[in-house]
């Protein structure tokens, strides 16, 4: 039961589990950096029986694992910015419409609207002699 390989199995699984919850926040980047190329050390060592650059190339392989699974989350939220900075660049486009399409809708408060006779006179303009008429003035309040 004390099978070489499996303990080794464990323990690189368990390094693994290790750097995998360490790598998921930004702050934690430099401890990510180090347990995965701990880990990636640990690995190369493990797997080529101590030959020292195998154990390097194993560090800075996990080390550059790290580096692309930042750079991968790091795409991943500006792309979700960008999407979201539009989407709300629409949604204010689209309230400004809707409030001037309600700006422009008649108001049907009968009680706020007077409407107040305005005699105009007969008056002559570029020509043209306009008769005596009464408009009506319409006053919202």
């Amino acid at each position: 039961m004390n099978n070489p390989t499996i303990i080794y199995t464990c323990r690189i699984a368990l390094a693994a589990l290790v750097a995998g919850i360490l790598t998921g926040c930004a702050a934690t980047r430099p401890i990510g950096d180090v347990a995965l190329g701990a880990g990636g050390a640990y690995l190369g060592h493990e797997l080529s029986h101590g030959d020292p650059l195998a154990t390097a190339a194993g560090a800075a392989g996990g080390v550059l694992l790290n580096e692309g699974l930042h750079f991968a989350a790091k795409k991943q939220s500006d792309k979700a910015y960008a999407a979201g900075y539009d989407k709300g660049k629409s949604d204010a486009v689209k309230q400004q419409y809707w409030l001037y399409v309600a700006m422009q809708q008649p108001r049907s408060q009968a009680g706020n609207v007077r409407l107040y006779p305005v005699q105009l006179p007969e008056q002559r303009i570029d020509g043209v002699t306009f008769q005596p008429t009464t408009k009506l003035l319409r006053i919202e309040e």
